[in-house]
Parts: structure tokens; C-alpha cells; sequence
């Protein structure tokens, strides 16, 4: 990749935000969305310090999970709580010195718990608590004044919206009468079994060991990549997370993480944490499957087109009919 385009421009922001006398000691792509953040260095006073740089991607409209501002919203939400994350130092708009949206926060150096190498470098006393904390870090998210700190992020559309919005996904999925040929029966059961209560609040819509920084001690470090945050129903994360822990959904090759946390032992944390129990999780768990069967489809779609190339999402093509399997059991069972 050439960097001399964003070399230029972190250079000029950092004199400009920074220090008169600031050089850009060091920048590379960021992981997980390479082409629109970035890891940089600044050299000022003698002192090195170290960065990340969210931009949005090239080429597309700034709204949903290309609008920044959502995602700074969510950030400074938290400020003041005991959720471990970034504090963004600045942001911008498209006058800004990379002539898009940004924000930049602390770089913060540490592993995300979701591949078998980096799990296996923890022992399981440290792992379980890793994931202690993540559940009582979700529940102070689920706890910000969001009505106060959040207007920008909107109001929650409803349940049935919930569901009925992932169809256009759906139409569109490869293998769609293979992958999602339980889709329909899914579909119809939420809509019939739709609680009507449940808390409202921030929720961060990606919630797993994949968006979760860890040090080397097993301390949370920061809650990261709030892409898909919103106001709704905080059980959306807890729905999020238990379905990737709940082994009977992925079939013959369950997620890494479940080899330190299973489903039962997150919801338990989650509860204990926030100091009650709460209905339906069972079926914001479903709710999650269902979405994520569609993800799949749609995802490899996009890979085979060559639109978004991600081999991937061959790899991930069978857990789609048994996260529907597994999603029909909840329902049936509640």
C-alpha cells in the first residue's frame, strides 16, 4: 500500500493538533479495516507518542458504519465509566487535514482474545476472568445516561424492524436455498414470540473477544470498533456474545473463545453483574443467529462477486444452517 498520501496528511494534522515541531515517526494500516485507519507515531519534545486513526471508507456515503460521528458519540458517552476504552483526542469533518471525517484515539497495544495461538498463551484461570470482565464491562455500557449523552445515535425503530430488516440481506445471500432454507421458519417464530419488554439502551452490536483489547495479564484494556452501535435493546450484545459461546449453534466447529467461556457461564456473569436476572435472552440469542446466518450468506456473496474478498467466509459457510437449527431450538423451547 502506498502511504504517501496519509504520510502527508497525519504529518500536517499532527503540526497542526499536536506540536509545531511534530514528524511523523511511523505509520502502517490498522488491522481489520485496512485502506481506512492506521497506526501512527509522532515524535514531538523528544518524546514518541503513539496513535490510531479512524477514517471512513473510500468512496462510500458517511452513514451507518462510515459515519464517525455514531461511533465518537459512543466513545465519549462512556467517558466517565469504568468501560475501558479509547478517549478520542480529536475529531473532525470534511475540512479536517484528511479532508473526511476522523477521529484519532491513544493506540492502544494489547490481543484480542479469538484465535486458538494467542488463547492458548493464557492459562484458564486468567481466560475466565477475561471474560468476567467483559460481561461487567457490557453491563456498564448498557448503563450510560444514554438519553443524556446520545441523541445522536437516534431512537430504537422496534422489535419487528429488528427482524425484517435483515430480508434485503437475506434475498441477496449465496446459496441461499442451501445456507438459509431455515430462514423463513426462523423469521415467522420471532415475530410471533417478540417480548414486549425489555431495557433499552446503548449497545455496542459487536460485542465479542474479537473487539476486546487485552493485556498480557488478561486485563481489559479497552472495548473497541463501536461500528454497529445504536439505541435499543441492550440484550442485542448479550444475544451477540452467548450466540458465538453456545456450541450447539455452530455445529462441528465452534468458535475458539469457546474453549474459556461457554453461553450459560457469559449470561451468568452478565446477571450477577448487573444484579438480576432478565427474560428473553434466549431469544435475542436467536435473533442473533438469524442474523448472522444472513451475514454469512450475504458476505459470501460479496466474496465470490469480488466485491469484498474474503476467503473467510468459505470457511464460515457451514455454521450458517446450524446457527438456524440452533435458533429454531431456542424458540421452540421458550
Amino acid at each position: 500500500m502506498d502511504l504517501t498520501w496519509i504520510s502527508y496528511a497525519i504529518n500536517r494534522f499532527a503540526r497542526e493538533a499536536i506540536a509545531p515541531d511534530a514528524e511523523l515517526a511511523a505509520v502502517e494500516p490498522g488491522p481489520g479495516h485496512a485502506g481506512f485507519s492506521y497506526l501512527f507515531d509522532i515524535s514531538t519534545a523528544g518524546t514518541l507518542k503513539r496513535f490510531y486513526l479512524r477514517l471512513p471508507p473510500p468512496g462510500v456515503k458517511w452513514e451507518g458504519t462510515a459515519d464517525l460521528t455514531r461511533q465518537t458519540t459512543a466513545l465519549r458517552a462512556l467517558d466517565g465509566s469504568t468501560v475501558p476504552h479509547a478517549d478520542v483526542l480529536w475529531s473532525g469533518g470534511e475540512t479536517s487535514a484528511f479532508g473526511a471525517p476522523f477521529y484519532v484515539v491513544p493506540r492502544v497495544d494489547g490481543v484480542t482474545l479469538a484465535d486458538p495461538e494467542t488463547i492458548a498463551g493464557f492459562d484458564q484461570a486468567t481466560l475466565s476472568g477475561a471474560a468476567r470482565q467483559a460481561m461487567s464491562a457490557l453491563v456498564q455500557v448498557h448503563r450510560v445516561d444514554w438519553r443524556e449523552r446520545c441523541g445522536y445515535l437516534g431512537g430504537f425503530a422496534g422489535l419487528e424492524h429488528e427482524i425484517t430488516r435483515w430480508d434485503r440481506f437475506a434475498e441477496r445471500a449465496a446459496d441461499r436455498d442451501e445456507l438459509l432454507a431455515l430462514a423463513p421458519a426462523v423469521r415467522q417464530r420471532l415475530l410471533e414470540t417478540m417480548p414486549e419488554e425489555f431495557d433499552v439502551g446503548l449497545f455496542h452490536g459487536d460485542f465479542q473477544f474479537q473487539n476486546l483489547m487485552y493485556g498480557r495479564d488478561g486485563t481489559l484494556l479497552a472495548v473497541i470498533d463501536w461500528e454497529l452501535c445504536g439505541i435499543g435493546p441492550t440484550l442485542n450484545d448479550l444475544g451477540w456474545i452467548t450466540a458465538f459461546h453456545d456450541k450447539p449453534a455452530w455445529g462441528p466447529v465452534p468458535r475458539p473463545s469457546t474453549a474459556f467461556a461457554d453461553a450459560a457461564e457469559l449470561k451468568d456473569w452478565y446477571f450477577e453483574a448487573l444484579g438480576r436476572q432478565q427474560p428473553h435472552a434466549e431469544w435475542f440469542e436467536a435473533l442473533s443467529l438469524y442474523k448472522y446466518a444472513i451475514i454469512t450468506g450475504f458476505n459470501l456473496m460479496l466474496h465470490r462477486r469480488g466485491k469484498r474478498v474474503d476467503e473467510a467466509w468459505e470457511d464460515r459457510r457451514p455454521g450458517a444452517p446450524a446457527n438456524l437449527r440452533h435458533a429454531l431450538t431456542l424458540l421452540n423451547a421458550s
